[in-house]
């Protein structure tokens, strides 16, 4: 096994390239880039509610809060999740139960315009039955005054 060693026949061989191939790196961070791009506007998405107009000012949060949401057909969902409406008491308690006396979570109601104004005063009560009182009603910005 011969080393290589410095010559004068290796003066005729193509000096090693210094230069760095950038074009894997530029290959890698266009794919990147598009796995990105696509999977972007899947994080925005939960449950499809048709907001009302409103002129009023948003909240300042400090914790994330806890939405709960109601489709047009009156189903409600905690978060992602769809919870049966018979289920729906015991899940509020769980969650009252969770925060403790002193600490009451914010939660967020979201319910569709199409939902009669009974529905939302359902949940409403069970929220309050459930001694989560910290309630906002969430809309959309940009109505008029009528």
């Amino acid at each position: 096994m011969a080393m290589n060693l410095p010559s004068s026949r290796s003066r005729n061989r193509r000096a090693p390239m210094a230069e760095i191939n950038v074009t894997p790196m530029v290959d890698v961070m266009l794919v990147l880039l598009i796995i990105f791009m696509v999977t972007a506007p899947l994080l925005v998405a939960g449950v499809p509610v048709n907001l009302p107009d409103s002129r009023a000012k948003g909240l300042e949060q400090t914790k994330e809060p806890i939405q709960i949401s109601l489709d047009a057909a009156g189903l409600p969902y905690i978060g992602d999740e769809l919870v049966p409406l018979d289920a729906l008491p015991a899940r509020l308690d769980e969650i009252a139960a969770k925060a403790g006396e002193g600490d009451q979570p914010q939660i967020y109601l979201r319910a569709d315009t199409a939902l009669a104004y009974g529905a939302v005063m359902k949940v409403m009560g069970e929220l309050n039955r459930a001694g989560l009182n910290k309630v906002a009603l969430v809309t959309t910005q940009g109505g008029e005054a009528q």
